[in-house]
């Protein structure tokens, strides 16, 4: 029992000071970067702290600040690549500065949402990162309430809590009708997630089905799926509605991974990619980059957003005027399966 309690007991100052031989009072001056304290045993004081792996205890300075120097971010999924690259630019910001990002999924689930939140706000972050602008009602007093930055991410289209920062995904999806209308395409064919939970594909949608409502194109086929999105899931998705609606000319894509699995079926058929058959995903993903073909779609900008997200939780990033809106501009890339 002894060496169990042992192996779990915390380090403490006494620790530290006993190995530097130096008092406790002069470790803790040296680990909170406090006092005058010569280069020779602050050196000392820090070999001994990485050699016992030493790690301080910074509830006691929470109590009294109420604060703790992490940044609690919120995301639906870390197997969606949307996430991680935003999740990139918070750390690139946050890396060389006091504040930690710590994540918690919610699987597009509103409660689960409000149980992370929950959670995480009873430590006391310095600021909240989440995604999305729609939340529940106990959600959104939460946030409103917590008393730090809130900053949602990867979409504007609403009225955010604190601060917003993302591309608009209805004025992406209406751009990408636009171009489909353009270049001549004139049978449509949808294919995406069930959009219940994923508020941004719905915008996406309904963006895209103004742009070619207005120039009478229609909507012929639509699919959606459940789950992770993946090259299988494209594959099968394309294979079945190609199968049912043949002489659609036009397939969107929600989403990238889905867009290079049926990009990848319809090249292995012979279609005539590109003129006979366009297609466009969405959200520029770099794993796509070696596949036969470039497919078209929309860089929506997500590690910006997850840098200036960052940069207005540490209070760098102003604002003009009351609208705490960041909105980015998308970026459309025809690649090569578009007229």
């Amino acid at each position: 029992m002894t060496r169990r309690n042992d192996r779990h007991r915390h380090l403490t100052l006494r620790d530290v000071s006993e190995a530097s031989g130096v008092s406790e009072m002069t470790v803790s001056r040296v680990l909170r970067n406090r006092g005058d304290v010569s280069d020779r045993t602050r050196a000392k004081v820090l070999e001994a702290a990485r050699r016992l792996g030493y790690v301080p205890n910074k509830i006691a300075g929470a109590l009294a600040s109420n604060r703790v120097n992490l940044v609690a971010v919120v995301v639906p999924s870390l197997s969606n690549l949307v996430f991680p690259e935003m999740l990139a630019g918070v750390d690139e910001v946050l890396g060389d500065t006091a504040l930690q990002p710590v994540v918690g999924t919610t699987g597009y689930d509103p409660g689960k949402e409000e149980r992370t939140l929950f959670e995480m706000l009873s430590w006391r972050p310095s600021g909240v990162i989440v995604a999305g602008l729609e939340h529940s009602e106990a959600s959104r007093a939460m946030l409103a309430n917590s008393g730090v930055p809130v900053v949602e991410v990867m979409d504007v289209d609403g009225e955010p809590v604190d601060a917003a920062v993302g591309i608009s995904h209805w004025r992406a999806g209406y751009q990408v009708g636009m171009e489909i209308v353009r270049r001549g395409y004139r049978r449509i064919g949808v294919l995406g997630t069930k959009v219940d939970g994923d508020h941004r594909a719905r915008k996406r949608l309904e963006g895209l089905e103004r742009a070619l409502g207005e120039a009478q194109v229609p909507v012929v086929d639509q699919m959606a799926y459940s789950g992770q999105s993946a090259f299988g899931k494209g594959r099968e998705m394309t294979a079945e509605m190609l199968s049912r609606t043949p002489d659609l000319d036009f397939l969107f894509y929600t989403n990238d991974l889905t867009g290079g699995g049926g990009l990848l079926y319809v090249l292995e058929k012979g279609f005539d990619v590109g003129n006979a058959l366009g297609l466009v995903g969405f959200n520029a993903f770099a794993l796509l980059d070696g596949l036969p073909r470039q497919l078209a779609t929309v860089n929506s900008r997500r590690r910006e957003a997850g840098q200036i997200a960052a940069r207005i939780i540490l209070g760098e990033h102003g604002f003009a005027g009351e609208d705490r809106r960041v909105e980015l501009v998308p970026t459309f890339l025809p690649g090569d399966t578009m007229r």
